[in-house]
């Protein structure tokens, strides 16, 4: 049941002891770097100053603009010499950030994954096929490293190439997959093209899903359509990647790994910190890196820390499923809109197929939202009534979930442009 029991089980009061430990070390590596030696000075940081954790309020938030401005090197605190591994983000709304990892880094990000994986059921003889992105994606080779530090026979199959994807399911008995939730509907569509039932037609029995937000009712749709039992990872690049936090067999919130990470919610506008229970931001601070230790990093992500201990026995505390990015909100007619809460709605409607998207326009100075949804191909065979009674029925459930009323269009299935990658679900075009 534990990979590291003592560790995952580890009594609060030692686990906070343990934590403002490796803060202070973490303080002393961090001011190593030409970032934050500038910015301890500024703000008269010093480790000795920090004596219980909530004393890490006095410390300065670290932003991705932060590390951007310092790129590539500002952030490191060894030699160049010492560091073997980068990864970056995608950089599609800016300049990319760099994150650096040293052997010993590397080695405690394989051990948390695999943690992880262990927590969700995965052991030694499982048949792991990894179906996200390598390179400098973290995914690919986080996942990679874990399972295989794990034991389980591990196939980088990568993303794309469905058809080979579950080729590879059908020859090699693969019993786990790591996808990205948009992706595994996409590729459900492909089984039933080729006329094979991933329930009957292979030995899957877990999938975990994340690298996206998604919905418990995407989760259940995962769950119903390949047999298996589907759970949530979360991670960001800045802090490693994959293993930050992950689902336990009880499936209510994720725990994250608090050895390695203290975690903080702020609200995003007042950067107040707030009490667990309550929604914000994730702020994250490493514990337990050489090559790039982070303080009180703002991730955007919004979530909520539950206080209850967990059933399964881990004292690590839980977040919630991931809400989205304070930066993925939109705003329509005045009413902010997460597109997890789009996302929630369809997947709880039988009649919607996998795939949707969401177009927000301006009409001669108006705000509008459009709703494309692919739906089941029965529901096209019958008359222009049910047609219209669906269009209804949808509008009808997003306008009690986001208090807007969109324009819901039906289309046939695979009318929609497909990804083999993160599902671009929004796109607005009101500014263009």
């Amino acid at each position: 049941m534990f990979w590291e029991k003592q560790i995952e089980t580890m009594p609060v009061k030692e686990l906070r002891r343990l934590q403002i430990r490796r803060l202070k070390k973490t303080l002393r590596q961090a001011a190593k770097s030409p970032a934050y030696s500038k910015i301890f000075k500024e703000h008269r940081v010093s480790p000795e100053k920090i004596k219980t954790l909530g004393d890490i309020r006095s410390l300065p938030f670290t932003t991705k603009e932060d590390l951007r401005e310092n790129f590539p090197y500002g952030y490191i605190t060894i030699p160049l010499e010492k560091i073997v591994r980068l990864h970056s983000s995608s950089g599609t709304t800016g300049r990319a950030t760099a994150v650096f990892h040293s052997t010993k880094d590397i080695e405690g990000w394989a051990n948390l994954v695999a943690r992880s994986m262990y927590m969700a059921g995965v052991r030694k003889g499982d048949v792991f096929q990894n179906m996200v992105g390598y390179g400098l994606f973290t995914g690919g080779l986080g996942f990679q490293y874990g399972a295989e530090l794990l034991g389980a026979l591990t196939i980088p199959s990568g993303s794309g190439n469905s058809k080979r994807q579950i080729g590879l399911m059908k020859d090699f008995g693969t019993t786990v997959i790591h996808i990205i939730p948009s992706y595994a509907l996409l590729l459900w569509k492909v089984f039933e093209e080729i006329g094979l039932d991933p329930k009957k037609d292979t030995k899957l029995r877990i999938a975990l899903v994340g690298a996206e937000p998604h919905s418990e009712a995407t989760r259940q749709r995962i769950e119903e359509m390949y047999g298996v039992d589907a759970f949530n990872s979360y991670g960001l690049s800045e802090m490693n990647g994959p293993g930050v936090a992950f689902e336990c067999p009880e499936k209510s919130g994720m725990h994250f790994w608090e050895d390695d990470f203290f975690v903080e919610v702020i609200d995003p506008k007042t950067q107040k910190v707030l009490p667990d229970g309550e929604e914000g931001e994730l702020v994250f601070t490493t514990l337990n890196r050489e090559a790039m230790p982070l303080i009180r990093y703002r991730s955007k992500d919004l979530a909520t820390i539950f206080p209850e201990p967990c059933r399964c026995g881990r004292t690590h505390r839980r977040i919630s499923r991931i809400k989205g990015r304070s930066d993925d909100m939109f705003i329509l007619k005045g009413v902010n809109i997460f597109p997890l809460q789009i996302d929630t709605t369809l997947m709880n409607i039988p009649e919607v197929g996998t795939n949707y998207v969401v177009i927000l326009e301006r009409v001669n100075f108006e705000d509008r939202m459009i709703v494309r949804v692919e739906v089941r191909p029965e529901i096209f065979k019958g008359d222009l009534w049910q047609l219209e009674n669906l269009q209804r029925k949808i509008a009808d459930a997003l306008r009690s979930e986001l208090l807007v009323t969109p324009k819901v269009e039906l289309v046939e299935p695979d009318t929609l442009p497909k990804s083999e990658g993160k599902a671009m679900r929004v796109i607005d075009r009101r500014e263009m």
